[in-house]
């Protein structure tokens, strides 16, 4: 069995979800709509700030492979 969900339209088939949506009155059409428009505006985002700045994490992890911190 397979528990990964790959798509949005497989996360919108899943029968579990269907009946929290239909429960919460919740609109397939209208939560693709947000998600959609949300992946949207991060992308937006991603290209108008170039400050980014990496997790901690992932900075120390190139920092010791670039040999710049012990």
């Amino acid at each position: 069995m397979n528990d990964s969900i790959n798509t949005l339209d497989e996360l919108l088939s899943d029968p579990m979800i269907k009946l929290v949506m239909e429960r919460d009155r919740v609109q397939p059409a209208e939560l693709r709509t947000l998600l959609e428009e949300k992946v949207r505006r991060a992308d937006d985002d991603v290209a108008v700030n170039d400050r980014f700045v990496p997790p901690a994490h992932l900075m120390a992890t190139t920092c010791h492979k670039l040999w710049l911190c012990s």
